[in-house]
């Protein structure tokens, strides 16, 4: 308030401190706006910057979330695993070859020796069939096709899960921004009051314990300015992290352009625990799990058919000599004693009552009337010595045909049939307890869902007052009839009262989420 003015004032001091008073409540009524003209602070401000809406993040999430990748690439195992399951009933093919190399000397087999005069090169060849029928073979497509399908719903419930994971941050980013408005709309007012502080206190309208308190509440409001940037700025970070990219060195001014409208839940509840039951995409992957659990005991008890086998082979060999002077030298010794043996079969058919002509022992041994082998002979022997790797000497085709029965294996099918009914027991517990969560969860954000759009209308009526209580605050101090810690309280109340409304706003959009996320499907 002003001083009262002493006796024999002149009126020009009086008109001087009414002229200051004037400017006083006229910067009054400019610093403090009506409640009806204020922000509303549920939507970001326009920025510049990378703009980054909700249905890209989640996009790029798809694209490179690491968490989600790593389920994505189980599809091409379970999808190998079908085609390997019908595989067993192809016949299955070998190829083999072999080259090798034996030196000379002596070799024992079987209690006999064997004396190989000079070293050989040898290679071989193999092709051989194999076909298999037994349980497991029969029961392997439903079993692998069953796996399959639970990859394919592990799968889906990942993606429900990364997108209810972004969705939910990119709410907490729009939230941290909305409240960085929030914080610049109290600093606002703040550096105003200040202002208006000062003028009064210059005028002599007020102390300067209301210059002091104002500057306290300017400082205070830039520190939660610089914290609330912080925090939207942590949470543009995280929204990043969780999508699977890297963050620009100006993060800062990623904008996210989204806005969520607030309706009034009419959702049914009964609707929702239906529609959850069948597409929940957690409960339909323990489901799948408990079928190829099933499988599984099916393929465990097959193991008491009997197994049909057939096999055939092709095979081939071939071995070279190396040294062709000792296979030529053992040839001429083999040759003379086939031209001995010759001419005395010649001596016995002269001999005989009616003779036979005798035959030509050059010609039947290969040798020549100096003692050496026909030229031709030793080309020819010398030509079925060239053989090595690949001219095969073909050896007997061979095939068989089996079928075994199980008997006794020390009780191990036993209890692998024990295991497969524990394990497919366990998944179907598993299905109903998690039946059981779902529907649970389901009614819990449902509730959650009603409650916070309560919370709206609530902070809203609460924000409505403390905008009435800023305004009366307001008149009461140009009017000079309140004080500055009751503006002060005014306009922390407001600030306050703003900030929770954003909280109420976004408490809402993410209770939907969440609700979304237990029942399997959007909503909205």
């Amino acid at each position: 308030m002003l001083p009262r003015p002493y006796e024999g004032t002149t009126w020009t001091l009086r008109k001087d401190l009414a002229m200051r008073c004037w400017h006083v409540l006229l910067l009054l009524a400019a610093a403090f706006p009506s409640a009806a003209a204020a922000q509303d602070t549920t939507t970001t401000s326009s920025t510049t910057g990378t703009v980054l809406t909700l249905s890209d993040a989640l996009a790029q999430a798809r694209q490179h979330s690491p968490v989600y990748l790593q389920t994505l690439n189980n599809a091409g195992p379970a999808s190998a695993g079908v085609r390997n399951a019908y595989g067993q009933f192809i016949p299955s093919v070998t190829v083999g070859a072999g080259l090798g190399y034996t030196g000379s000397g002596q070799s024992q087999f079987g209690g006999t020796l064997f004396q190989q005069s000079s070293p050989s090169y040898s290679s071989s060849y193999d092709i051989s069939l194999g076909w298999q029928l037994n349980g497991q073979v029969l029961t392997g497509p439903a079993l692998q096709k069953a796996q399959q399908r639970a990859t394919t719903m592990d799968i889906a419930a990942a993606g429900l899960d990364l997108e209810t994971t972004v969705k939910t941050q990119y709410l907490t980013a729009l939230q941290a921004v909305a409240q960085v408005d929030v914080a610049r709309q109290q600093l606002k007012r703040d550096t105003t009051f200040l202002q208006i502080a000062q003028a009064r206190y210059d005028v002599g309208q007020a102390t300067l314990l209301d210059v002091r308190q104002a500057e306290v509440g300017r400082d205070n409001s830039e520190v939660a300015l610089l914290r609330a940037e912080q925090a939207a700025n942590e949470a543009k970070l995280e929204l990043l992290r969780q999508i699977g990219v890297e963050a620009p060195s100006d993060v800062e001014q990623l904008q996210l352009r989204d806005t969520f409208t607030v309706s009034e839940p009419d959702f049914s509840l009964d609707q929702l625990l239906s529609t959850a039951a069948d597409a929940n995409p957690t409960l339909r992957a323990l489901q799948a799990r408990a079928d190829a659990a099933g499988s599984s005991l099916t393929a465990a008890k097959s193991e008491w058919f009997p197994t049909l086998s057939v096999r055939a082979g092709w095979s081939g060999f071939t071995q070279q000599f190396s040294n062709t002077d000792i296979l030529l030298s053992n040839s001429l010794g083999q040759a003379q004693g086939a031209f001995s043996s010759c001419q005395q079969d010649n001596e016995i058919r002269t001999r005989l009552a009616d003779p036979l002509p005798p035959r030509d022992c050059y010609t039947a041994s290969g040798l020549q009337p100096d003692g050496t082998l026909d030229p031709v002979v030793a080309q020819s022997i010398l030509d079925q010595n060239n053989v090595f790797p690949f001219h095969y000497t073909r050896n007997p085709f061979s095939a068989s045909l089996s079928l075994s029965f199980p008997v006794f294996n020390g009780f191990g099918r036993s209890l692998r049939i024990a295991e497969a009914r524990a394990q497919r027991e366990d998944a179907d517990q598993g299905v109903r307890a998690q039946r059981l969560l779902v529907r649970s969860t389901v009614q819990a954000r449902y509730l959650a869902v009603r409650t916070a759009y309560r919370a709206i209308a609530v902070q809203t009526t609460a924000r409505s007052a403390a905008r009435d209580q800023l305004q009366l605050a307001q008149d009461r101090y140009r009017l000079g009839s309140g004080t500055a810690l009751e503006l002060a309280d005014a306009q922390n109340a407001v600030q306050k009262a703003e900030a929770d409304y954003v909280n109420a706003i976004y408490d809402f959009h993410k209770a939907v989420a969440q609700l979304e996320a237990a029942v399997g499907r959007p909503l909205r």
